[in-house]
């Protein structure tokens, strides 16, 4: 009998590309098959206009990433910051098809029904990358190049516009277990905040922090897999 492994699917966060999660095939070693979200505005979809609403990019993308996942494998969605609430609309729609969602992990973000008081998008450009550094901890070193700055900027303010003005399509939690995930001095995203996620559920509900800020996860991939992994033994144990 052939065994069916897991598919991880990565929803990035603002301005990053699918590629930011090439790496977590190598440190998942074997035990998902890591695939990611490719969303418009960026690497090879770099020419297409990027989303301004996080319901629409969902309903947009869902089809296309129903076609790429394998049917027979159940699948555990992570996204992180704008792809925690990204990954929470698909999480909605890929049950609704029928796809068998194991589990749903979101990192950095708040509950997705609290807005952030403190906004970026709308600002001029050079307020908006402080703010965007100032919120995340850390500033891209391509954004100091006028080149790079220019193609990476439309992306990121788009994202920033939409996961700032995000409000959920339903009310209703999903029927899956959720994992919150955390740098621990996070200044963006408080350790209540992260929490809030288990309302969002009817299903087990587990936080886990890191060390590290909004961005932890940069240097804390194998960190996270080993985490996610972790999480889905508690489930597979509890419904046992």
């Amino acid at each position: 009998m052939v065994e069916v492994v897991q598919t991880l699917l990565c929803v990035p966060f603002a301005g990053a590309g699918a590629s930011f999660f090439h790496p977590w095939r190598e440190l998942s070693a074997g035990r998902w098959r890591v695939t990611a979200v490719e969303l418009p505005g960026r690497e090879r979809r770099f020419l297409e206009e990027p989303y301004r609403n996080v319901v629409e990019a969902a309903r947009e993308e869902v089809d296309d990433i129903v076609a790429g996942l394998d049917t027979q494998a159940p699948v555990v969605l992570f996204g992180h910051s704008l792809g925690a609430v990204l990954a929470y609309e698909l999480a909605h729609l890929l049950i609704a098809r029928g796809v068998r969602v194991e589990r749903l992990i979101v990192s950095g973000s708040p509950g997705p029904w609290t807005q952030r008081e403190r906004r970026a998008a709308g600002l001029p450009e050079d307020e908006f990358l402080a703010r965007v550094e100032e919120f995340a901890g850390f500033r891209h070193e391509a954004l100091d190049h006028p080149e790079m700055r220019e193609l990476i900027l439309p992306a990121l303010m788009a994202d920033c516009e939409m996961h700032e003005a995000y409000v959920p399509s339903v009310d209703d939690p999903l029927p899956v277990p959720i994992c919150s995930l955390r740098g621990d001095s996070d200044g963006l995203v408080t350790a209540e905040e992260a929490r809030q996620w288990q309302a969002a559920t009817t299903g087990e509900f587990s936080y886990v922090e890191f060390p590290g800020d909004h961005m932890y996860l940069v240097d804390q991939g194998r960190e996270v897999l080993d985490v996610i992994e972790h999480e889905g033994s508690k489930v597979l144990e509890r419904a046992a």
